[in-house]
């Protein structure tokens, strides 16, 4: 059965898992509308945090990621349609200067098919090391946005807030999407993630899509308040898997994708659940 929303698929890609390139032809292949790859820099062993889903022990695809930015270029290289995006990417642990540059340059190879998956992070050690304050995260966050949308607007641009100042600068290449590539926050339904949403994001990608009923609405309203055009948001329910009745259900909501989660493991694990996925395109 043809549903009216599109499907991406999302790995948790490392080093002892199938590759981008690889994974990046198989997916659209099969006419999967997007790839989306997530992030971390390292973990610290010290391990204070507790792990983001409730985990007695934090599993071992979090130490083992690959770079989304490098491997997201490489799958750029090799594909012509599939969209290519973050799923979601620390943000505030980035030096926002090389970050846009970085996400202009994957915009640019690869035609427009860049989305930034941003996340405010859940893990206190690893933003230490960055030598982000836990409690700023979210303004961090926002202004890093705030100074890579002006290093892509215009020919000449600086920038000054409470965390970036940048001297008025030459920076290219610009990404091909204007004004940018959209920004879409991760994080759980709440006031002020939806706040922020409506004040400077374009979408949320919510893990899973649990309560959507509920939220969504509470979402649109936040959305409509600012001003925002309703048809404008754009949602991407993330890492869900594709059970019966669930996919009618996101399409009957407004969804605009559903990234459906693939098996950490090589290309003979890994093709077997893209074919019974493709199944549902």
């Amino acid at each position: 059965m043809a549903l009216p929303l599109r499907l991406g698929v999302t790995l948790f890609m490392t080093d002892q898992t199938m590759g981008p390139v690889e994974l990046a032809r198989e997916a659209e292949a099969r006419g999967f509308h997007g790839l989306y790859l997530p992030e971390h820099t390292h973990i610290p062993t010290s391990r204070l945090t507790p792990a983001p889903m409730g985990e007695a022990e934090l599993p071992g695809e979090y130490k083992r990621t690959l770079d989304p930015f490098v491997a997201l270029a490489a799958a750029a290289a090799v594909t012509r349609r599939i969209r290519l995006g973050t799923g979601v990417s620390l943000v505030a642990q980035h030096e926002p200067i090389v970050l846009a540059k970085q996400i202009a340059t994957v915009d640019s190879i690869s035609g427009g098919r860049f989305v930034l998956g941003a996340g405010f992070g859940w893990n206190r050690e690893e933003m230490e090391n960055h030598g982000v304050d836990w409690r700023r995260r979210r303004a961090r966050v926002r202004e890093h946005v705030a100074a890579m949308r002006a290093l892509w607007a215009g020919e000449k641009a600086g920038f000054a807030g409470e965390f970036v100042r940048i001297a008025e600068s030459w920076s290219w290449p610009k990404p091909v999407q204007r004004p940018g590539p959209p920004v879409l926050l991760g994080g759980g339904a709440g006031p002020k993630l939806f706040a922020h949403i409506a004040e400077w994001a374009d979408g949320w990608m919510p893990i899973g899509g649990g309560g959507l009923s509920t939220t969504l609405p509470e979402l649109r309203r936040a959305w409509e308040e600012k001003g925002r055009e309703p048809a404008a948001l754009q949602v991407i329910v993330f890492g869900a898997y594709p059970r019966p009745g669930k996919l009618e259900h996101f399409a009957s909501l407004g969804v605009s994708e559903v990234a459906l989660r693939l098996p950490g493991g090589t290309a003979d694990e890994v093709l077997p659940v893209l074919d019974e996925y493709a199944k549902l395109l």
